[in-house]
Protein backbone atom coordinates (compact mmCIF):
# COMPACT_ATOMS: atom_id res chain seq x y z
CA UNK A 1 0.00 0.00 0.00
CA UNK A 2 1.54 3.06 -1.11
CA UNK A 3 2.41 6.19 1.65
CA UNK A 4 -0.20 8.90 1.45
CA UNK A 5 -0.52 10.00 4.55
CA UNK A 6 0.11 12.54 5.80
CA UNK A 7 -1.38 14.31 3.08
CA UNK A 8 0.88 16.70 0.94
CA UNK A 9 0.91 20.54 1.04
CA UNK A 10 1.73 21.60 -2.37
CA UNK A 11 2.97 25.25 -2.94
CA UNK A 12 1.53 25.53 -7.09
CA UNK A 13 -0.59 24.30 -9.37
CA UNK A 14 -2.77 25.84 -12.29
CA UNK A 15 -5.78 23.42 -12.56
CA UNK A 16 -8.07 26.67 -12.81
CA UNK A 17 -6.57 27.86 -15.58
CA UNK A 18 -6.97 24.17 -17.09
CA UNK A 19 -10.91 24.46 -16.30
CA UNK A 20 -11.02 27.84 -17.18
CA UNK A 21 -9.72 27.17 -20.84
CA UNK A 22 -11.47 24.33 -21.55
CA UNK A 23 -14.68 26.23 -20.64
CA UNK A 24 -14.62 27.62 -16.87
CA UNK A 25 -17.34 26.95 -14.52
CA UNK A 26 -19.02 24.50 -16.65
CA UNK A 27 -15.96 22.20 -16.58
CA UNK A 28 -16.11 22.53 -12.63
CA UNK A 29 -17.39 18.96 -12.17
CA UNK A 30 -14.84 17.19 -14.01
CA UNK A 31 -12.49 17.83 -10.85
CA UNK A 32 -14.82 16.12 -8.86
CA UNK A 33 -15.51 13.28 -11.66
CA UNK A 34 -12.04 12.91 -12.89
CA UNK A 35 -10.57 14.93 -15.70
CA UNK A 36 -7.04 14.31 -18.25
CA UNK A 37 -4.91 16.36 -16.15
CA UNK A 38 -2.65 16.45 -13.41
CA UNK A 39 -5.17 16.97 -10.74
CA UNK A 40 -8.70 16.66 -9.92
CA UNK A 41 -10.22 14.89 -6.60
CA UNK A 42 -9.96 11.11 -7.70
CA UNK A 43 -5.99 11.23 -8.48
CA UNK A 44 -5.49 13.63 -5.20
CA UNK A 45 -7.41 10.80 -2.88
CA UNK A 46 -5.23 8.36 -4.62
CA UNK A 47 -2.11 10.24 -4.18
CA UNK A 48 -2.75 11.34 -0.68
CA UNK A 49 -2.62 15.26 -2.09
CA UNK A 50 -4.37 17.49 0.80
CA UNK A 51 -3.95 20.86 -0.74
CA UNK A 52 -2.23 24.03 -1.43
CA UNK A 53 -1.70 27.20 -3.24
CA UNK A 54 -4.77 27.09 -6.33
CA UNK A 55 -3.35 29.72 -8.90
CA UNK A 56 -5.43 31.98 -10.51
CA UNK A 57 -3.16 33.30 -13.77
CA UNK A 58 -3.82 35.67 -16.63
CA UNK A 59 -2.05 33.47 -19.39
CA UNK A 60 -0.57 35.59 -21.87
CA UNK A 61 -1.28 35.45 -26.07
CA UNK A 62 1.65 32.99 -27.16
CA UNK A 63 2.77 30.26 -28.97
CA UNK A 64 2.99 27.57 -26.16
CA UNK A 65 4.26 24.78 -27.76
CA UNK A 66 6.70 27.02 -29.98
CA UNK A 67 8.21 27.95 -26.76
CA UNK A 68 8.21 24.86 -25.39
CA UNK A 69 9.90 23.44 -28.18
CA UNK A 70 12.72 26.87 -28.02
CA UNK A 71 13.12 24.91 -24.27
CA UNK A 72 14.52 21.55 -25.95
CA UNK A 73 17.60 23.85 -26.57
CA UNK A 74 20.86 23.59 -25.08
CA UNK A 75 20.03 27.68 -24.65
CA UNK A 76 17.46 30.01 -25.26
CA UNK A 77 16.25 33.29 -24.31
CA UNK A 78 12.80 33.98 -24.53
CA UNK A 79 11.31 37.55 -24.43
CA UNK A 80 8.98 38.26 -21.88
CA UNK A 81 5.26 38.83 -23.41
CA UNK A 82 3.75 41.73 -22.94
CA UNK A 83 2.62 43.08 -19.97
CA UNK A 84 -1.55 43.38 -19.90
CA UNK A 85 -3.53 46.09 -18.42
CA UNK A 86 -5.60 45.37 -15.04
CA UNK A 87 -8.65 46.16 -16.41
CA UNK A 88 -8.27 43.46 -19.18
CA UNK A 89 -6.93 40.88 -16.37
CA UNK A 90 -9.30 41.84 -13.91
CA UNK A 91 -12.09 39.64 -15.72
CA UNK A 92 -9.94 36.47 -16.49
CA UNK A 93 -8.73 36.86 -12.53
CA UNK A 94 -12.37 37.22 -11.53
CA UNK A 95 -13.46 33.94 -13.74
CA UNK A 96 -10.92 31.70 -12.48
CA UNK A 97 -11.68 32.66 -8.69
CA UNK A 98 -15.47 32.07 -9.68
CA UNK A 99 -13.88 28.52 -10.07
CA UNK A 100 -12.12 27.60 -7.21
CA UNK A 101 -15.47 29.24 -5.38
CA UNK A 102 -17.89 26.78 -7.05
CA UNK A 103 -15.23 23.83 -6.57
CA UNK A 104 -16.19 24.83 -3.13
CA UNK A 105 -19.80 24.72 -3.07
CA UNK A 106 -19.76 21.28 -5.28
CA UNK A 107 -17.68 20.04 -2.10
CA UNK A 108 -14.42 19.61 -3.74
CA UNK A 109 -12.38 21.75 -1.56
CA UNK A 110 -12.14 23.96 1.47
CA UNK A 111 -11.09 27.66 0.35
CA UNK A 112 -8.88 28.23 3.71
CA UNK A 113 -8.31 31.53 5.15
CA UNK A 114 -6.37 30.89 8.24
CA UNK A 115 -4.13 28.07 9.39
CA UNK A 116 -7.14 26.82 11.17
CA UNK A 117 -9.20 26.29 8.46
CA UNK A 118 -6.19 24.14 6.45
CA UNK A 119 -5.56 22.01 9.52
CA UNK A 120 -9.21 21.71 9.64
CA UNK A 121 -9.94 20.69 6.05
CA UNK A 122 -7.03 18.34 6.26
CA UNK A 123 -8.86 16.66 9.80
CA UNK A 124 -11.53 16.43 7.52
CA UNK A 125 -10.02 14.65 4.11
CA UNK A 126 -11.38 17.88 2.37
CA UNK A 127 -8.58 19.12 -0.32
CA UNK A 128 -7.00 22.68 1.46
CA UNK A 129 -7.29 24.80 -1.07
CA UNK A 130 -5.08 28.73 -0.59
CA UNK A 131 -6.28 31.64 -3.21
CA UNK A 132 -3.47 32.18 -4.97
CA UNK A 133 -3.04 34.96 -7.55
CA UNK A 134 0.18 34.27 -10.10
CA UNK A 135 0.79 37.90 -11.33
CA UNK A 136 -0.71 40.76 -10.02
CA UNK A 137 -2.40 42.19 -13.14
CA UNK A 138 -5.72 41.92 -11.95
CA UNK A 139 -4.76 45.07 -9.16
CA UNK A 140 -5.44 48.06 -9.71
CA UNK A 141 -2.91 51.15 -9.06
CA UNK A 142 -4.90 52.22 -6.00
CA UNK A 143 -5.05 48.80 -4.51
CA UNK A 144 -8.16 48.69 -3.91
CA UNK A 145 -9.10 45.30 -5.41
CA UNK A 146 -6.43 43.67 -3.11
CA UNK A 147 -8.32 44.73 -0.70
CA UNK A 148 -11.92 43.40 -2.42
CA UNK A 149 -9.72 40.14 -3.29
CA UNK A 150 -8.39 39.39 0.52
CA UNK A 151 -12.02 39.92 1.70
CA UNK A 152 -13.05 36.93 -0.79
CA UNK A 153 -10.04 35.22 0.49
CA UNK A 154 -7.07 35.55 -1.56
CA UNK A 155 -4.25 34.80 0.95
CA UNK A 156 -1.01 34.39 -1.45
CA UNK A 157 -0.17 36.61 -4.32
CA UNK A 158 3.20 36.93 -7.45
CA UNK A 159 3.70 40.64 -7.72
CA UNK A 160 4.93 38.86 -11.43
CA UNK A 161 4.64 35.97 -13.30
CA UNK A 162 7.30 36.11 -15.97
CA UNK A 163 6.13 39.17 -17.46
CA UNK A 164 5.76 43.14 -16.42
CA UNK A 165 3.49 44.42 -14.39
CA UNK A 166 2.83 48.42 -12.75
CA UNK A 167 4.59 46.47 -9.42
CA UNK A 168 7.60 44.95 -10.58
CA UNK A 169 9.65 42.76 -13.60
CA UNK A 170 9.56 39.34 -13.90
CA UNK A 171 12.37 37.17 -14.89
CA UNK A 172 12.62 35.80 -18.06
CA UNK A 173 13.43 32.15 -19.13
CA UNK A 174 16.29 32.28 -19.65
CA UNK A 175 19.44 29.31 -20.00
CA UNK A 176 21.99 29.65 -18.78
CA UNK A 177 21.39 32.88 -16.75
CA UNK A 178 21.42 34.02 -13.44
CA UNK A 179 18.30 35.77 -12.27
CA UNK A 180 20.05 39.91 -11.96
CA UNK A 181 17.69 41.02 -15.42
CA UNK A 182 16.27 44.35 -15.25
CA UNK A 183 15.20 46.26 -12.15
CA UNK A 184 12.87 45.65 -9.27
CA UNK A 185 10.05 46.71 -7.73
CA UNK A 186 8.42 50.25 -8.65
CA UNK A 187 6.90 52.82 -6.18
CA UNK A 188 3.72 50.67 -6.88
CA UNK A 189 5.64 47.40 -5.88
CA UNK A 190 6.95 48.82 -2.65
CA UNK A 191 2.94 49.54 -1.88
CA UNK A 192 1.74 46.45 -2.35
CA UNK A 193 4.13 44.64 -0.97
CA UNK A 194 3.28 47.13 2.28
CA UNK A 195 0.04 46.31 2.00
CA UNK A 196 0.13 42.41 1.62
CA UNK A 197 1.92 42.65 4.85
CA UNK A 198 -0.87 44.61 6.74
CA UNK A 199 -3.05 42.49 5.12
CA UNK A 200 -2.00 38.83 5.68
CA UNK A 201 -0.85 38.15 2.05
CA UNK A 202 2.09 35.89 1.41
CA UNK A 203 4.33 37.58 -1.21
CA UNK A 204 5.08 35.29 -3.40
CA UNK A 205 9.20 35.58 -5.06
CA UNK A 206 8.73 33.15 -7.73
CA UNK A 207 9.26 34.59 -11.74
CA UNK A 208 10.68 37.40 -9.78
CA UNK A 209 13.79 38.90 -11.01
CA UNK A 210 16.74 39.80 -8.13
CA UNK A 211 16.49 43.38 -8.06
CA UNK A 212 12.69 42.40 -7.09
CA UNK A 213 13.61 39.87 -5.01
CA UNK A 214 16.23 41.74 -2.83
CA UNK A 215 13.54 44.50 -3.07
CA UNK A 216 11.00 42.57 -1.04
CA UNK A 217 13.11 41.32 1.38
CA UNK A 218 14.11 45.33 2.18
CA UNK A 219 10.51 46.41 2.32
CA UNK A 220 9.12 43.11 3.81
CA UNK A 221 8.36 42.14 7.00
CA UNK A 222 7.19 38.57 6.80
CA UNK A 223 8.85 35.38 5.87
CA UNK A 224 10.77 35.49 2.19
CA UNK A 225 8.44 32.74 0.14
CA UNK A 226 9.35 31.23 -3.16
CA UNK A 227 6.32 28.65 -3.74
CA UNK A 228 7.58 27.28 -6.52
CA UNK A 229 11.41 27.63 -7.28
CA UNK A 230 14.71 25.56 -7.39
CA UNK A 231 18.65 25.85 -7.00
CA UNK A 232 20.55 27.88 -9.28
CA UNK A 233 23.59 25.96 -8.32
CA UNK A 234 22.18 22.81 -9.77
CA UNK A 235 20.47 24.35 -12.88
CA UNK A 236 21.23 28.00 -13.88
CA UNK A 237 18.48 28.79 -15.52
CA UNK A 238 17.35 32.70 -14.67
CA UNK A 239 14.28 31.07 -12.68
CA UNK A 240 15.92 29.56 -10.15
CA UNK A 241 17.43 31.05 -6.97
CA UNK A 242 20.80 31.79 -6.23
CA UNK A 243 22.36 30.63 -2.98
CA UNK A 244 22.82 34.04 -1.62
CA UNK A 245 18.80 34.39 -2.41
CA UNK A 246 18.51 31.30 -0.40
CA UNK A 247 20.55 32.18 2.47
CA UNK A 248 18.25 35.52 2.68
CA UNK A 249 15.33 33.37 2.73
CA UNK A 250 16.84 31.37 5.36
CA UNK A 251 17.59 34.49 7.04
CA UNK A 252 14.22 35.96 7.40
CA UNK A 253 12.36 31.89 8.19
CA UNK A 254 10.91 31.52 5.07
CA UNK A 255 10.49 28.51 2.39
CA UNK A 256 11.07 27.48 -0.65
CA UNK A 257 8.91 24.76 -2.42
CA UNK A 258 10.72 22.54 -4.95
CA UNK A 259 9.07 22.81 -8.48
CA UNK A 260 8.70 19.45 -10.78
CA UNK A 261 9.28 21.40 -13.70
CA UNK A 262 11.78 19.47 -15.65
CA UNK A 263 13.97 22.56 -17.47
CA UNK A 264 14.18 24.00 -13.65
CA UNK A 265 15.50 20.61 -12.34
CA UNK A 266 18.11 19.71 -15.06
CA UNK A 267 21.51 20.57 -15.40
CA UNK A 268 21.27 21.33 -18.55
CA UNK A 269 18.10 23.46 -18.21
CA UNK A 270 16.56 21.93 -20.97
CA UNK A 271 12.43 21.37 -21.01
CA UNK A 272 12.66 17.28 -21.58
CA UNK A 273 10.54 14.50 -19.20
CA UNK A 274 13.10 12.23 -18.74
CA UNK A 275 14.27 13.38 -15.01
CA UNK A 276 15.11 11.15 -12.71
CA UNK A 277 13.81 11.96 -9.24
CA UNK A 278 17.48 11.74 -8.12
CA UNK A 279 17.88 14.85 -9.63
CA UNK A 280 14.80 16.45 -7.28
CA UNK A 281 16.58 15.08 -4.30
CA UNK A 282 19.74 16.63 -5.08
CA UNK A 283 17.59 20.01 -5.04
CA UNK A 284 16.45 19.39 -2.15
CA UNK A 285 19.69 18.19 -0.49
CA UNK A 286 20.88 21.80 -1.75
CA UNK A 287 18.35 23.89 -0.46
CA UNK A 288 18.22 22.13 3.09
CA UNK A 289 21.66 22.68 3.09
CA UNK A 290 21.42 26.36 3.04
CA UNK A 291 17.92 26.87 4.58
CA UNK A 292 17.71 23.88 6.73
CA UNK A 293 14.87 21.00 7.42
CA UNK A 294 12.19 23.26 8.67
CA UNK A 295 11.97 25.92 5.15
CA UNK A 296 11.78 23.36 2.15
CA UNK A 297 8.71 21.22 0.76
CA UNK A 298 7.08 21.01 -2.37
CA UNK A 299 5.83 23.60 -5.27
CA UNK A 300 4.92 21.07 -7.75
CA UNK A 301 3.49 23.70 -10.93
CA UNK A 302 1.30 20.63 -11.80
CA UNK A 303 -0.74 21.56 -14.71
CA UNK A 304 1.23 24.05 -15.49
CA UNK A 305 4.46 22.25 -16.59
CA UNK A 306 6.39 19.30 -18.34
CA UNK A 307 7.31 17.42 -15.16
CA UNK A 308 9.29 13.89 -14.74
CA UNK A 309 7.69 11.35 -16.16
CA UNK A 310 7.64 9.25 -12.83
CA UNK A 311 5.59 11.97 -11.26
CA UNK A 312 3.01 12.51 -14.16
CA UNK A 313 -0.29 14.07 -11.48
CA UNK A 314 -0.38 13.80 -8.17
CA UNK A 315 -1.96 10.09 -8.09
CA UNK A 316 1.83 9.73 -8.11
CA UNK A 317 3.19 11.29 -5.75
CA UNK A 318 3.99 8.40 -3.28
CA UNK A 319 6.38 7.67 -5.59
CA UNK A 320 8.22 10.77 -4.66
CA UNK A 321 7.56 9.62 -0.92
CA UNK A 322 9.24 6.22 -1.39
CA UNK A 323 12.24 7.95 -3.29
CA UNK A 324 12.78 9.89 -0.24
CA UNK A 325 12.62 7.73 1.74
CA UNK A 326 14.87 5.50 -0.29
CA UNK A 327 17.36 8.73 -0.41
CA UNK A 328 17.78 8.34 3.39
CA UNK A 329 15.25 10.91 4.79
CA UNK A 330 13.28 9.83 8.34
CA UNK A 331 9.47 9.77 8.25
CA UNK A 332 9.76 12.77 10.78
CA UNK A 333 11.90 14.61 7.62
CA UNK A 334 9.24 13.63 4.89
CA UNK A 335 6.41 14.37 7.48
CA UNK A 336 7.89 18.22 7.21
CA UNK A 337 8.47 18.11 3.86
CA UNK A 338 5.45 17.21 2.67
CA UNK A 339 3.24 19.02 5.37
CA UNK A 340 4.37 20.26 8.18
CA UNK A 341 6.77 23.62 6.87
CA UNK A 342 4.30 24.65 4.81
CA UNK A 343 2.35 25.26 8.13
CA UNK A 344 4.86 26.50 9.55
CA UNK A 345 5.55 29.49 7.42
CA UNK A 346 1.87 30.20 6.77
CA UNK A 347 1.32 30.18 10.45
CA UNK A 348 4.30 33.29 10.38
CA UNK A 349 2.47 34.99 7.56
CA UNK A 350 -0.94 34.55 8.05
CA UNK A 351 -0.92 33.75 12.05
CA UNK A 352 -2.64 30.91 13.39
Amino acid sequence: MPATHPAIIDGHNDVLLKLYRAGGLAQAGTFLSGRDGALDLPKARAGGFGGGFFAVYVPSPMDREARDAEMTNASYDLPLPEPIDWEDALPVVLSQAAILFELERQGALSVCRSVADMRAALAAGRIAAIFHIEGAEGIDPDLHMLDVLHAAGLRSLGPVWSRNTIFGHGVPFRFPSGPDIGPGLTDHGIRLVRRCNQLGILIDLSHMNAAGFWDVARHSDKPLVATHSNAHALCPISRNLTDDQLRAIAESDGMVGLNFAVAFLREDGRKLSDVPLETMLRHLDHMMGILGEDRVGLGSDYDGAIVPEALTTVADLPVLRQAMADHGYGAALIDKLCRDNWLRVLERTWGA
